[in-house]
Order: C-alpha cells, then structure tokens, then sequence
C-alpha cells in the first residue's frame, strides 16, 4: 500500500464517520408538547375548516383528543412529532370499545387502523346527547 492510498482511505473513513454521526444526531427527535384546547382546537380547523367544533376532549396525556361537530366526530392521533386528523360518524366514536381507560377507535383505513386515547371515563359526564 502506498502512501497516496492510505491518505484517501483515511479521509474517506472520517467522512463516512461524519456523515453517519450527522445521520444519528439528525433523528433524534425533539419532544412534542402535548395538546391543550386551544392547540387542538387549531389544528382540527386547520384539517376542517368547515366544521364547527361542538365539545372537545383531550386524551389524558396530551397525546391526541376527540371533538364532536355534529353527527361527525373529528380525532387527532400522534404520530411521530406531529398530528393526524381523521373524521368518521360520531355513532362510530362514542360506541368504540373503552377498557382500562383507553377508547379504541376502530379508523379502518390501512394508513391508521385505529386511535387510541387515554381518558378517564368514556362516556364523558358533560357529553349532550
């Protein structure tokens, strides 16, 4: 081996080294604040602009909520760092399955299958029929 190869080997390696350290500090993800009224409020009006929100509930843990506008229910879900916003029938949401303080709402769509969020009772007190 000659001195002009281990050179370039050697640089080549720190730029590999490099670029993979960028790679690792670039994923880490910074945490998300967790949803209040107002931040849940904004973000279902940005996916629905049309609807207006009736009742809002914020999961327990700030990581998604369920709003009702009339017969439809809107859901934010957390996904990675930000949100998803669906809309399904309000008959669909408020008889989802509630166990060990978590709704499982049934999407069926293949992108996002379900929702699930952390409430401490399911049917809220405050909830109009």
């Amino acid at each position: 081996m000659d001195k002009a190869f281990l050179i370039q080997f050697t640089g080549s390696m720190a730029a590999v080294a490099v670029l993979v350290g960028l790679a690792a500090w670039a994923r880490i993800g910074r945490p998300s604040p967790g949803l209040d009224e107002a931040r849940a409020r904004d973000l279902l009006a940005e996916d629905f602009p049309d609807r207006q929100i009736d009742q809002l509930w914020i999961a327990r843990e700030g990581r998604g909520a369920l709003a009702r506008s009339g017969a439809c229910a809107l859901v934010l879900i957390q996904v990675g760092d930000g949100y998803a916003a669906r809309r399904l029938s309000w008959c669909q949401a408020s008889s989802a399955m509630f166990r060990n303080g978590q709704l499982d709402i049934r999407l069926g769509e293949v992108a996002a299958p379900r929702a699930v969020l952390a409430f401490d009772n399911w049917p809220p007190k405050d909830l109009a029929a």
